[in-house]
This record gives C-alpha cells, structure tokens and sequence, in this order.
C-alpha cells in the first residue's frame, strides 16, 4: 500500500510541493489544521508562504494527538525554513527550532515580539522577498525531506532545520538542542527521591594518571555537532584570544536576558575550544531545573526530617539582610520555598535542598536568603567523575578563602621540585610573554586535597600589580597547572580595563562596599596599592618547600570511583557531608555527559560583592587554622580579615 501524505496549507510552496509529491503518492489537501486527518496518513505536510507562528503552534498540539510525524515549510523575511522533521512522542518541535533561532540572532528580543505579535494578528500576509524561483527551490528540498521519510531513509531535517537565503538560493542545515522545558515536547518527568538516589559506579580512567574517564578527542564530534551553531546553536560563536600566554577559547551562550561566554584554557586551542563548550553546558545545566520539574513547594519547619538545614552553609549576617536595598531575606523556617532532592553520600539517602542552592540564578526573589554562585557546579563523561571535579571546586574556593579570612602564613613552594617539564615551561612562557613572576603556595586544608594558593606579581610597570587564583586536586601538579591557566587568562587583555577605570577602583581601597562585582575584586588587586594585604604571603622569608615535602603521592588507582570513595571517607572522618544534587539536562544526557551540584555543608562559598559574603554559621573558618597549627587556639570573628577577597 502507498504511503499518504497530508499537505496543510495553501500557496505556491504548497501547490509546488503537491505537483512534486503527487506523481509518486497519494496526496490529500486541507487549508488548516482544525480539520481532522485521514487515518492512514503517513506524514503531514505544513506549508505556508509566510510566516504565522500560530499555525506551528496549533501544528504542535494537533499533531501530538494525531501521533503523525509532521514537516513544516515557510518564509520569513527573506529566508526559507524548513524542518524540524517532528516526530510523536520524541523532544525536538518546531517551538524548539523556533526558541534556538531566535536566541541564535542578534535582534532576539524584537523577534520574539514579533513572534508573538504575528501569532495574535494571523501571521503576515506576504513576504517581500520570496519569489517564484525560491519557491520552487524550497519545494524541492522539502519534496526531498518527504521522499527519504517515507522510503525509510533518515532524512537530514531530523532535530535540523534547513535555511535558504532566498536573494541567493544558499541552503545550510543547522543542528539545534531540544528545549527541557519546551511546553511541547518535553519528557522532563517530576522530581523525587528515587530519582535523586546515587549508586557509585566504576569509571575507569582512560590511562594512568588521568583523573578523566571520557577522552576529549572521543567528545569532540558530537561537542561541535550537537551544541555550536552559528544559528541555532546551544553556543552560537566562538573567539579565539591570541593575547594571552596560553591558547584561550570562548564560547558564546545566547539568552534573552544577554549574552554568556565561557572559556576554556589549555595547551592548544583546538582542546580550549572543546574545554569552553564543556563549560558552556555546565552553565547551562546550572541555571535553573532541566532534567527533573521542581516539585515540592514548602516550609523549611514542615520538611525538616528529610532537608538540609539552610544555616549549615552559611548566611548573610543580620546587619547584611537589614541594609537598604539588600536583595536577600533573613531565612524563615515557616516560609515556603521550593526544594529539589538531592543526595547526601554520607548518610546514603536522599535529602531535599533549596532549589536556590542547587541553581545558581535562583537567588533573588521574595523567597531568596543567600547569594549562591556556581560553587561545586562540575561536568564529567560519568556521573563520578562529575561529583569529583565538584568536589574539587568546592574544596579549592574553601581553600582560597580560608586562607584569606584567616591570613594563613601559607609554605611557599618551589614549583620546579614538581618534576614536572609542561609545568616549568607554562611559568616560563608566563614570565617570558606576560611579563610575570609566579608563587605557589600549599593552601592544603584539613581535609588533605591537595590545594594551590597562586599569585601572580607584575614585573612590568603597567598591566594588573597582582593576580590571584587557586587550585585543587589529588595531583598537586595538576591543581598548581589549573591555578596558573586561570591566573594566564586575564594577563594582559584586562590592563586596558584597570586603566580606563583607575579611579573607580581606587576608591574602593579606601570603601569596601564599592566592591559590588565578581570584576571588581581582581580589579582591586591590579592595583599596586592593594599589595599590602598579601602581605601576610609575599613578605614571607622562610625557604620555599618542595612539592615531595608537601604533598603525598598522587592517586594510583585505576578507577576513579576509587578516588571519590577515598575522598568521602577522609570527609566522613571530618563530618563533612557531601550532597549531590544532579542537574544533567536531556541536552546532555543523550551524549553521556553529566552535571552535578556538589553541596558541603561547613565549606566556605565563593560570593562576589563584598556586601554579599556569606560567613555567618559556618565555624571552619574560626576552628581550622588552629587545627593545622597556623593559630595557637581557634580565631573569632572580630580576628578574621574581613576586607574583599581577591578571588577574581
């Protein structure tokens, strides 16, 4: 029997397409999707001269019921789209080809007004480019699209749609992400405990001494295919930077509420770019709930038996909250906010969470009580090795701050006993080409992740005075190589910066409360006038340490699920509990990748903005520094160095 096509629409690109289809199957026409369809309809057809978002929409929830794949075509200014082939049942409609390329073009905003102002008034009545010869060029690509569907061959509008600038009949296709949280088709299901529940699993690293358990290069087909598209991209552009030492790529998130870039710093910039794009979908994952639909809406007081208690990772002080314009709210235990489930590793069993704490742009709002970064926030080729690297953050900004709030007199280290060649010559080519000298120092705390308190010293006249970063891993080495690409990342392109706003920062020397901005602390301490306050490190005479004096040999093992049981159990020895909170969005997932929220309850949290540090409850910062001999007894608050950190 012939497979029966449905064509809904009428115009030229319709009738062209019925004459094409016609001769090969049987075709029936309808002027609109209000009318039902014939039952052996094998593929449904929506084609329009213009563009009339109503129509898609109405395709979407017609067709949904109907269980028929369906294909659109139609014209807006100038361009001719055609795609996405949707099929039942599957995430990847036309409302998310729509989202993606309209976040993908530079007037996004006043095309979604557009958007939504056609869908109200019945769409346009002409498009002033379109033509005859481009109709008829589109006919053939969407007859072609028909043709492979129904002869059981992949057509190439599967999760694509095809562009064709009509002045010119150029045609490109453009892969796009499926929208979690498109009202259409997505499969998100509702968040739980089941859901939440963690079996640590092997992940076998791929070579000895390699903590990853995915190789880059086996990522990068599917990184470029699936997420960078100049049009319809999850990141629609990239930029290499050929300033600073080391090769520098970026990568560009478009959102209605502005651009985001993310960047990745390696040895080549092949590896950089592919670094970005895995930064760009942690990023993604971390804003707001994508692969689980927030659930359970309730008071802290009424869930408190299966919920983390929000005072154990710290707040803001009473005189924070009662400051004009504070834009957070002293916590209420009889408040309802909303939770997500997460997982405590030590206690094995789920556990709620505020959902502000687990995505990083919930802050604000009438239930907001902390500021909340993407602290703990990590990406891996397996779940574990996701929570590992999360691990890692939330210990190395741990470390940073401690060691700042309690000025800790930390050992200086002699980089060159690493024994490690790529690592001389990363600081060699940061001294040769940006002009800076390097200190390292062991910030280990008393959980024994190894830890790198990193400065770099301008020793050129102009250009950023100081630059400071951290690092942490169970390879000392790797952790001191890490703090020196985020050191190198902002040597030399932000000297203009300083200059320009010289006065501005300076200010702040004398105002903390200036310091409103995650820039505005390294911008600080660009200032030769701020180096004083590193004092406490950089005036240090003692002889520098080696690395075999240190740190303990690294990690042998060759899973590393077996680092990660060894790290929760030297936690467990501190009562320190780690809660994961899984973010993976679907976007991810289908690749086997996976996001994570790693939450530790007593860690210090990276805040930025001097008037929103988060201290208040959190008794590491007064107990630690004696407890590793830097204090004859455990500090109070009044000794703490409470001036703006210079984490930039």
């Amino acid at each position: 029997m012939n497979s029966f096509v449905v064509i809904v629409g009428e115009g030229t690109l319709a009738d062209s397409v019925c004459a094409e289809l016609s001769a090969r199957y049987p075709v029936f026409r309808q002027s609109s999707f209000e009318k039902k369809f014939p039952v052996r309809a094998d593929l449904v057809l929506s084609l329009q001269d213009t563009w009339d978002p109503a129509v898609h929409q109405r395709a979407e929830e017609v067709m949904r019921e109907s269980e028929i794949p369906w294909l659109r075509g139609f014209v807006s200014f100038g361009e001719g789209i055609i795609g996405p082939l949707v099929r039942p049942g599957t995430p990847g409609c036309s409302q998310c080809a729509d989202l993606r390329r309209l976040l993908g073009g530079k007037e996004r905003h006043e095309m979604r007004e557009v958007q939504e102002k056609l869908a109200e008034v019945g769409g346009m009545t002409r498009d002033p480019w379109a033509s005859n010869i481009g109709f008829l060029h589109m006919a053939k690509l969407v007859s072609t699209e028909a043709f492979r569907f129904l002869e059981g061959e992949r057509p190439h509008s599967d999760g694509k749609i095809c562009l064709t600038e009509l002045k010119t009949l150029n045609s490109s296709w453009h892969s796009f992400a499926p929208d979690s949280l498109c009202r259409f088709c997505s499969q998100v299901p509702d968040d739980s405990p089941e859901l939440a529940r963690i079996s640590l699993q092997p992940s076998p690293k791929i070579s000895k001494g390699s903590f990853r358990c995915t190789p880059l290069g086996e990522l990068k087909n599917v990184l470029i295919k699936d997420y960078l598209d100049n049009r319809t991209g999850l990141f629609n552009s990239k930029m290499y930077d050929l300033v600073t030492p080391f090769a520098d790529a970026s990568v560009n998130m478009p959102m209605f509420s502005g651009d985001e870039g993310t960047a990745g710093r390696t040895q080549a910039y092949s590896d950089s770019e592919l670094t970005a794009i895995l930064e760009g979908l942690e990023r993604h994952c971390g804003l707001q709930p994508r692969g689980k639909r927030t659930v359970v809406h309730d008071s802290y007081r009424n869930v408190k038996e299966k919920a983390l208690d929000p005072m154990k990772v710290g707040v803001h002080t009473d005189e924070q909250y009662a400051m004009p314009g504070f834009p957070f709210q002293k916590f209420d235990r009889d408040r309802a906010i909303d939770w997500v489930w997460g997982y405590s590793l030590n206690e094995e069993r789920p556990i709620l969470v505020p959902e502000l704490l687990s995505y990083y742009s919930l802050g604000c709002g009438s239930a907001g009580f902390v500021y909340e970064t993407s602290n703990g926030c990590a990406l891996g080729g397996s779940r574990e090795e996701a929570i590992f690297y999360g691990i890692m953050e939330v210990v190395e900004r741990d470390s940073f701050l401690l060691t700042w709030y309690a000025e800790l007199s930390l050992p200086r280290l002699d980089p060159f006993t690493a024994g490690d060649e790529e690592l001389e010559l990363m600081i060699e080519r940061m001294r040769a080409v940006a002009g800076y000298d390097l200190y390292l120092y062991n910030a280990t705390m008393e959980n024994g992740i190894p830890s790198i308190f990193a400065i770099a010293k301008n020793r050129k006249d102009t250009g950023l005075n100081l630059i400071l970063a951290a690092g942490a891993h169970l390879d000392p080495v790797r952790a001191a190589k890490s703090a020196i690409q985020e050191l190198a990342g902002m040597m030399l392109n932000l000297d203009e910066k300083l200059e320009k706003n010289r006065s501005k920062h300076e200010k702040m020397l004398d105002d903390d409360s200036l310091v409103r901005q995650m820039d505005d602390h390294g911008m600080l301490y660009g200032l030769p006038q701020a180096e004083e306050r590193l004092g406490f490190l950089l005036n240090d005479t003692r002889p520098l340490r080696s690395f075999q004096e240190e740190f303990k040999p690294s990690s042998d093992h060759s899973d590393l699920t077996d680092d990660l049981k060894d790290i929760l159990e030297a936690f467990r020895c501190r009562n320190l509990d780690v809660i994961v909170v899984d973010q993976t969005a679907p976007e991810l997932a289908k690749n086997g990748l996976h996001c994570v929220k790693v939450v530790i309850p007593g860690m210090l949290p990276m805040t930025f903005g001097h008037h929103l540090t988060r201290l208040t409850g959190l008794e590491r910062v007064l107990t630690v520094p004696a407890e590793l001999g830097y204090a004859d007894r455990p500090l109070s608050f009044e000794a703490l160095n409470l001036k703006p950190h210079p984490f930039p």
